[in-house]
């Protein structure tokens, strides 16, 4: 068995093990914090178009997504009720401080966010990935970084920001929008376009012609956190933190992830073989 069939299997095997109902045992790693429990629910936001990690059905109000398992599980654990208040990625920071909700989910601790509220552990590592035109596909970093390969990044965001640490060499194209970049791959004006993982998958899920995905060598990696109001007090914090240590360690954060990919019509063969959630 190749390592790309080993990972594929293993990967499988947890995308399955979700889908049979019976959730991991979980020992409770510290009390639960006095106000959540005086409250008997975790509130916590969700953003409604957000799918993998957020999806509201708007006929049904179902949530759905990678947070929401997450969060209901971490409830669970907590022996309370979970309450998802909706809110956008641009107000989640300020419904922390306002406190609207409990924990942010999906949140990435920018200096900016550090000086207004506090952060989990990483939940998870997503990957950046190229989306690569079939002449431009290599294993690794220093295999782009050379002037002639042309990478279109949205300018300012944290695929800029990787392509211009890793590839100096290479051209840059930097556009407003993603859009924009994959309108430039798509026309032949770049020969590949920089994503996160959880970003990129979609993408060539939906429209294949876009090209093949590649997690160059060595692995660079943006992580995903839960944003909590800054009060002084870490008994939340702490707690989580804890709780995902074991629930990571059990495979559950990496079941939920790959079992709410499909929610974007990615399966377990789409990810890249040398890539660990």
């Amino acid at each position: 068995m190749n390592r790309r069939t080993l990972l594929k299997t293993s990967v499988a095997g947890l995308f399955f093990a979700g889908t049979t109902g019976v959730a991991p045992l979980f020992a409770a790693p510290s009390e639960v914090p006095e106000r959540i429990k005086a409250a008997g629910k975790l509130r916590i936001g969700g953003v409604t178009d957000a799918a993998p990690t957020f999806r509201k059905d708007m006929r049904s109000d179902e949530w759905s997504g990678i947070f929401i398992d997450v969060g209901r599980a971490l409830a669970e654990d907590m022996g309370v009720e979970l309450e998802i208040v909706t809110t956008t990625w641009g107000n989640s920071v300020l419904d922390l401080q306002a406190d609207k909700i409990d924990l942010m989910f999906g949140l990435n601790p920018t200096p900016e966010r550090r000086k207004a509220i506090d952060f989990s552990d990483a939940v998870f590592n997503n990957a950046f990935t190229l989306i690569c035109h079939e002449d431009a596909i290599f294993e690794t970093w220093e295999e782009y970084n050379r002037p002639e390969i042309r990478i279109a990044v949205d300018a300012g965001s944290s695929h800029d920001a990787t392509v211009t640490r890793m590839l100096p060499k290479a051209t840059i194209l930097r556009f407003e929008s993603v859009a924009e970049a994959s309108i430039a791959l798509q026309s032949g004006r770049a020969d590949a376009q920089c994503f996160v993982m959880m970003l990129g998958l979609p993408v060539v899920k939906k429209n294949p012609s876009m090209g093949t995905i590649v997690a160059p060598e060595p692995l660079q990696a943006t992580t995903s956190h839960a944003g909590f109001q800054r009060t002084g007090d870490t008994a939340l914090q702490d707690y989580v933190n804890a709780w995902l240590a074991e629930r990571r360690e059990s495979g559950f954060i990496q079941e939920a992830v790959i079992r709410n990919m499909a929610l974007v019509g990615v399966t377990p063969e789409d990810f890249p073989a040398n890539v660990q959630l």
